[in-house]
């Protein structure tokens, strides 16, 4: 008697409308923010790939041996690439749940004895991934008062620069001396 197989493949209208999209990067970007933004585990569809169980390993007595409570959740990365901002994608292929043999993401729990809180443990493992690899990947948003002293600090720059350029050029002229002097 194998594992057995749940099969799931929907997308969401939620997820598709963050869907990556051509155009500039800034807008990438801000489609990405937002998509952050909205992202919880609650919003994570539970349809996105296949369901397995099996036994889980160690101790734990009879149960153990009974009971399919190990939850496999298989996640192809083509049916989550669409749905997550283009972005993240090389973060979710050089992730530690990513198999390239099967190029799908392989989250697996055994921590409890029922099978439903080892597939929300599974559910939050992808949601986790998928928050980490966003965090690592998106740059965060300038406030108006930091933008104001970037500038600031590029205008004392420039004129600290040219101060020192005309000092440089002021020395120089003045070793030359005057050519007409006899």
């Amino acid at each position: 008697m194998g594992p057995r197989v749940t099969r799931l493949w929907v997308r969401t209208p939620w997820l598709r409308r963050f869907a990556s999209t051509k155009g500039s990067s800034d807008h990438e970007v801000e489609l990405a923010r937002l998509w952050l933004k909205t992202l919880d585990s609650k919003t994570v569809p539970r349809q996105i790939g296949e369901l397995s169980f099996s036994r889980s390993s160690g101790p734990g007595g009879q149960n153990v041996n009974k009971v399919n409570t190990k939850a496999t959740l298989k996640v192809p990365l083509a049916a989550l690439l669409p749905l997550v901002p283009r972005l993240l994608h090389p973060k979710l292929h050089t992730s530690r749940y990513a198999s390239d043999r099967s190029q799908a993401l392989i989250f697996q729990s055994d921590e409890s004895r029922k099978q439903a809180s080892n597939v929300d443990s599974c559910f939050d493992k992808l949601h986790q991934l998928l928050e980490s690899a966003a965090k690592a990947v998106i740059p965060g948003e300038t406030s108006p008062e930091q933008k104001d002293r970037v500038q600031k600090l590029q205008r004392a720059q420039n004129e600290s620069r040219l101060k020192s350029k005309k000092f440089q050029s002021d020395k120089k002229s003045n070793r030359r001396g005057n050519k007409y002097d006899d």
